[in-house]
């Protein structure tokens, strides 16, 4: 039986492709973007997160502190509560926690969670179905995102092609960094891909990603010489690829895919995804950086759109 594990499942989606769409998250990548969204994306294996807002203290609760087989949950800091209550927190070892999600089913405030779930192809397709009334009344259909989606490869094929059995439009959120083994099978079941470029320079985007983009911006190519559809997504970053030198480049690439680009979509880069790292443990996102301005954003679309290309701002 073929699984993929998956994070989030989102419903009434109207930004990953036309429509009212139904986006499925999968769980991990192997590009370490820095400044990363979705850092709960990032690693294959289910993980333990810890919201501390929804906290209600130790003294309160306090099942994790029994649960953890590992001893990796203790009393951490003191805070006060939204009552005006001093309450003691919990915090978290990582170096001991096994992600074994004892804790998580002992907190029934849910501040601590796992996030990671398994799906098969039959469960998942059964939860698509039950959003096909929203597709047909807006030409919507599923997303595929991530993470990175081609990462889980058998499953996706597979999930793919049971959908366009029951004639649901799909599309597929990729950064592109897979082999073309794996892109080639899907282009028949694929009515969009929604692709990411980030930067043209090599350098630069594996210094922002963790890895180069010549394979990247071959499989744009083999998608568009194959007759695949394409919505190019650009997160744009001040300070990486925000400049006017780095916005032609894109534009002349983008352009050479021909029709095969259908819209050309700007994400501005946020600072919304920084809570995320807490709930992990981690530090921050290495790249940190004051969100582009309205001004900049009409500047970049108004450049691509001097290449001929359809471009909206997310």
């Amino acid at each position: 039986m073929i699984t993929a594990k998956f994070y989030d499942i989102q419903g009434f989606s109207v930004h990953d492709g036309p429509g009212i769409r139904l986006t499925c998250f999968m769980k991990g990548c192997p590009l370490r973007c820095a400044w990363c969204h979705s850092p709960e994306s990032q690693a294959f294996p289910t993980e333990l997160n810890f919201m501390e807002v929804k906290c209600v203290g130790v003294e309160a609760c306090g099942r994790c502190l029994d649960a953890c087989p590992n001893g990796a949950i203790a009393k951490g800091a003191a805070k006060t509560s939204p009552k005006g209550e001093e309450i003691t927190l919990i915090s978290v070892d990582r170096d001991k926690c096994t992600d074994c999600g004892a804790c998580a089913d002992a907190c029934y405030a849910k501040a601590l969670y796992m996030c990671g779930t398994d799906w098969t192809v039959d469960d998942l397709l059964e939860r698509i179905l039950r959003e096909r009334p929203f597709f047909e009344s807006s030409g919507g259909g599923v997303t595929f995102s991530g993470g990175e989606v081609l990462s889980q490869p058998e499953f996706l094929l597979e999930i793919l092609k049971r959908c366009k059995n029951e004639n649901i439009h799909t599309a597929v959120d990729t950064t592109g960094f897979a082999p073309w083994s794996v892109i080639e099978p899907i282009l028949p079941y694929t009515d969009l891909f929604l692709y990411d470029l980030k930067n043209i320079d090599s350098d630069l985007h594996k210094a922002g990603t963790g890895v180069p983009n010549e394979l990247i911006l071959e499989n744009a190519r083999k998608i568009a010489d194959a007759g695949g559809k394409m919505m190019i997504r650009i997160p744009t970053m001040p300070g990486y690829n925000d400049s006017v030198e780095a916005f032609d480049k894109l534009g002349a690439f983008i352009k050479s895919l021909g029709n095969a680009v259908e819209t050309v979509q700007l994400l501005p880069y946020h600072t919304l995804g920084k809570v995320k790292w807490e709930r992990l443990g981690r530090a921050a996102p290495p790249f940190e950086t004051e969100a582009p301005s309205d001004e900049l954003m009409n500047a970049r679309k108004t450049q691509l759109e001097g290449f001929g290309l359809n471009v909206i701002i997310h």
